[in-house]
């Protein structure tokens, strides 16, 4: 498995999606060790520093399944928000795997079926950060 890419994540994200991990109980927090693995090493910088070409919360991104070769657009939102078309919840394993990447970076993610999956980001139509939506 190759190494992970470094990723940056906004302060806001970090505490809304902590404050998710927070809430859950013990037995479900522990399927998103994965995700606060990431969080943990990611580079924290405030919603008005973030570059445009990470992935962020509410950010529209394109990205290649390297396995499959599949292109998908996805909009990254939080659990609340992913009952919309196209919407991947930030709990979900390809969520959690594309917050903080960089257009172009890849990633191995490991799927709940024990498979390890291996995601590229090709784009990112919208993020609200360089929209200048700061609080999405």
């Amino acid at each position: 498995m190759s190494s992970k890419p470094p990723i940056v994540i906004s302060r806001l994200d970090l505490e809304r999606i902590e404050a998710l991990l927070e809430r859950m109980p013990p037995v479900q927090a522990v399927q998103y060790e994965a995700l606060r693995a990431e969080l943990d090493r990611a580079e924290v910088v405030e919603p008005s520093a973030i570059p445009a070409d990470v992935v962020t919360m509410n950010s529209v991104v394109t990205f290649q399944d390297e396995d499959s070769s599949d292109e998908l657009t996805i909009s990254l939102v939080y659990p609340n928000g992913a009952g919309a078309p196209g919407a991947v919840s930030i709990l979900a394993p390809v969520g959690s795997a594309l917050i903080g990447l960089k257009v172009g970076q890849r990633i191995d993610w490991p799927t709940p079926d024990g498979r390890v999956r291996s995601l590229r980001v090709l784009d990112i139509e919208y993020q609200p950060e360089s929209a200048g939506d700061l609080h999405r």
